[in-house]
Order: C-alpha cells, then structure tokens, then sequence
C-alpha cells in the first residue's frame, strides 16, 4: 500500500519557494549553512522511500560559497544526472558504461549555478533519459511523493520527487518529448520547456540534426520559475528571442485560447475521464477570467507524429549506445542495455533510411500545429492522455514493444512543442479520483515564454494548488 512522503517540517526551509527563501537568507532571518543542513536533513528523511539521488555532494555544498548577488543566493537544488558536475561522474541513469569523472561543469549546470544556487547532488533517471519512469534496475525504482505506489513521470524523475516532497524548492530538468513537463503533471509541480535556445543547451545536443532537447528547471510555485529565467538571462541572453525579464505578475490582456474535443476511445490521444474533466473545468475557469476559449478538432495525425517522433528517438538511442565513444566519452556494454533501449536502436537499424523523411515529416507537422497561432494566442492541452501510471506500468523488464506502446499513448501530446520549439508549460489545475496531480498543458508560439508565466500567475491565484505537506497537515 503506497503512503505520501513528505520532508516538509518546521525548519530553516519550511514551506518558503526559493524566492521567498532567498529574501529571508538575504535578510538574515536564516544562514546559508542552517539552510544546507535543513535541506540534507530532508533529503536522508525521505530518500531512502523516493529513491531521487544517485550522487550526493553534501561535503560540497557545505564548504561551497554560492555567488553572491545571484537570485537565489544560498538556496539548495539538485542537478540532474544528464549534466557534468566538476569532480563527480555523470551516469545518464544507465549501468552500461562506467562514467569518468567530470573535470568542469556543463555550460547549463554552470548558467544555474550563476543563479546562486547551492547544489547538493545529482538526482535520479532513466536509462538516457528514454523512458517517462525511472524503474532502472541498477539504481532503482524513484516514488512519487503523493503515492509511492505510482511513478514520478520522466524523465526528470528525482528532481521531481525532490521538490514535491519539499526536499529543495527547485531543481534541473531537462525535456526531450515532455521530460519537464510530464514530472511536473505526475508531481504537482510547475514545468516550463522555454523555447528553443532559450537557455543554454545541453553539451552536444546542437549537433542534432533536428534540436529536441531543452533544458529547464522543476519548482513548486510560478514565481521561482519566473525568477529563475530572470537570473539565467543575466549568464546568457539569446539575442534571437525577446527578453524575458522578471515576470511578477499576470497580464492584463486577454487571451483567445483553444483546446481539443477528446479523440474517441482507442485513437491515440484519448484522454481518460479525470483527464478530460479537468481539460473542462480549466476552460470554464479560463473564460471566468475574462478569456475567449474555444474547443476545436485535434488539429495534427497524432499516429503519424508519434511513429515519426520514435523513428527520431531510435537514432539517438542508437548513437548513445553504439557511439559512446563520441557522444558520451565512454565504451557501452550493449549486454547491459535495458531492452528499451536496444529495441529502439534496432528500430534505427531496421528505418535508418527513413530518418530524412521521418525528420522532414515532424518539421511539417510542427508548421501545421504552428498555424494555429494566426487564430489563437494559446494552445490548451492535457500533458499526458491518462492519470499517472502505478510502478510497473513503465518497468524495464516489459518488451520494447509493450513499453513504446504504452508510452506513445500516455504521452502522444507533449513531444509536438519538442519539434516545433514553441515554449509550453504544465502547471498542476487538477486532481484525480484517487487524489493524484493532473496537469494542464499550454502552449504559445515560438519565443512567447512570457505570455505562457503571465497566464501561469492568473491561475495560480485563481486556483491554489496544494502541497504534498498540505494534504499531509494534521495526519501525520
């Protein structure tokens, strides 16, 4: 039977954002080092039953002075195991290769740590980060907080499970085909995928020949999301897009939105009733506040983008594995693989010729998603077709064919932003008959990631979505 697992207490942390934790180190309510240690403290609580950390460095970031100025000046946060951390190995959730150990940091790890940030670990995911579930039988199964009965969603697993059960306020995530936003939806958390170039890229992945994989952070409220894009533009600003700035606040303007009829049941995209009440219900409130928000036609062949999308997915599970060497500095035992893994790189093997077409064919269904912005400001979405799954439903030892069916259909919705670059984001409007987050999906076009925050802001006070320590208030 799945419990709730919750590390917030009443310590330096308590139930403060990292804005609101940053203003009271800066004030000196609280000391970076009391804040260190009530973070470490959290985290050996409640690890041994999430299974979110996979490398700790404590010792670091009790000696580590973060940069002072930076906007989230002494607030502790975890890295996720897809970026290099000076002096520790990075994994990339797999045991088929043994890792080297890192001599500098990422350009993305070090545009967080420019924030202030006081890292303590790297965080838990699946092998390559391929799977939306970290059930990996080297390191283990990762929990979901509100239910350890279920997964956290993936692949940013660990850092989810970290800022939901209150370990840190924020965390790095990164989103190949939702890998942000599908753990905020599982989570109760909030997950923007900027737009392309936003942020500083993951190492190597502009080499891609079609650029899927974007960088992110997880948190629990829009304004640390806000602020941390604030601060990322202060290391890097993307002279190609508009500026960001501090968002604070919602706009005055009002939206046109659209957001899809439910595909009948067996057709990629249908959404369960949980999921479907809550697409309802968000519009209802939508138009409350003043916005024009219309239900149209899924506008795009789901299955066509879904068998283009894993056809792409195969080439790069094929060049981690078979290149290693180039890709990720290391040598890869194939007999260690997860089944996953190899059945998409056979699939590679088997369409290898396809890849021109398959890449030319997402491209075009990204521009015909993309001319839905001549008549909307916002796309609404679910992020995923179905409640959060139990443990085992993504579990390593399922076929690949079992695991990328199951997949396509739980996440046919959030790989369409990957290909076509617009910003999106999940923030957690609903909840499920069995009391587990939904999140809902918006979309704006291509450099819009402000409008998608502003609208964020008006939601969130519109509708206040709980904590995992709220539910557990007076039960414990």
């Amino acid at each position: 039977m799945g419990k709730r697992i919750s590390a917030f207490t009443d310590d330096a942390l308590g139930k403060m954002d990292a804005v609101a934790l940053a203003e009271a180190i800066a004030r000196g309510n609280v000391s970076v080092a009391e804040v260190t240690e009530a973070a470490i403290a959290r985290a050996e609580k409640v690890n041994s039953e999430l299974n979110a950390i996979v490398v700790k460095t404590y010792d670091d970031a009790r000696n580590y002075t973060p940069a002072k100025g930076g906007m989230f000046y002494g607030v502790p946060a975890f890295v996720k195991d897809t970026d290099n951390i000076r002096g520790y190995p990075t994994q990339l959730g797999t045991g088929a290769f043994k890792a080297k150990t890192a001599k500098r940091h990422s350009k993305f790890v070090q545009q967080f740590l420019s924030t202030g940030i006081n890292n303590l670990g790297k965080s838990t995911m699946p092998e390559f980060g391929l799977i939306c579930s970290t059930e990996n039988e080297k390191w283990g199964i990762t929990r979901n907080p509100w239910n350890t009965d279920y997964t956290t969603g993936g692949s940013s697993s660990g850092s989810a499970a970290l800022v939901a059960s209150g370990v840190v306020p924020i965390a790095t995530a990164n989103d190949g085909a939702g890998s942000i936003r599908i753990p905020a939806a599982c989570c109760g958390l909030v997950g923007l995928k900027p737009s392309r170039w936003r942020l500083v890229s993951m190492d190597g992945s502009q080499l891609m020949p079609l650029q899927i994989v974007y960088q992110g952070v997880l948190t629990r409220s829009v304004r640390d999301t806000a602020a941390f894009y604030a601060a990322a533009e202060k290391f890097y600003k993307n002279p190609r897009l508009p500026e960001m700035g501090y968002v604070k606040h919602p706009s005055q303007q009002r939206l046109r939105i659209a957001f899809f009829f439910n595909p009948e049941k067996g057709k990629l995209g249908h959404q369960d009733k949980d999921t479907y009440r809550t697409q309802l219900e968000t519009a209802k409130l939508l138009e409350t506040l003043g916005h024009t928000v219309e239900q149209i036609p899924v506008p795009i062949d789901i299955d066509a983008m879904s068998e283009h999308y894993l056809n792409y997915y195969g080439f790069l599970a094929y060049m981690l594995s078979h290149m290693g060497t180039v890709t990720i500095n290391a040598k890869v035992d194939h007999g260690e693989l997860e089944p996953f893994t190899m059945g998409l790189s056979k699939q590679f093997k088997a369409n290898a010729l396809q890849i021109p077409r398959s890449i030319r064919l997402l491209r075009k269904t990204g521009r015909d998603a993309e001319a839905l912005f001549e008549k909307y400001d916002v796309i609404m979405t679910p992020v995923v077709s179905h409640n959060t799954p139990p443990i085992g439903h993504f579990s390593t030892s399922l076929t690949y064919e079992e695991i990328s069916r199951r997949a396509i259909e739980y996440a046919s919705y959030a790989g369409l932003q990957n290909i076509t670059g617009a910003p999106a984001i999940s923030l957690p409007l609903g909840t499920s008959e069995n009391s587990m987050p939904i999140g809902v999906h918006f979309t704006a076009p291509y450099g819009l990631d402000k409008r998608l925050l502003e609208l964020a802001y008006e939601l969130e006070q519109a509708k206040q979505w709980r904590l995992v320590g709220d539910v557990l208030k007076g039960t414990n």
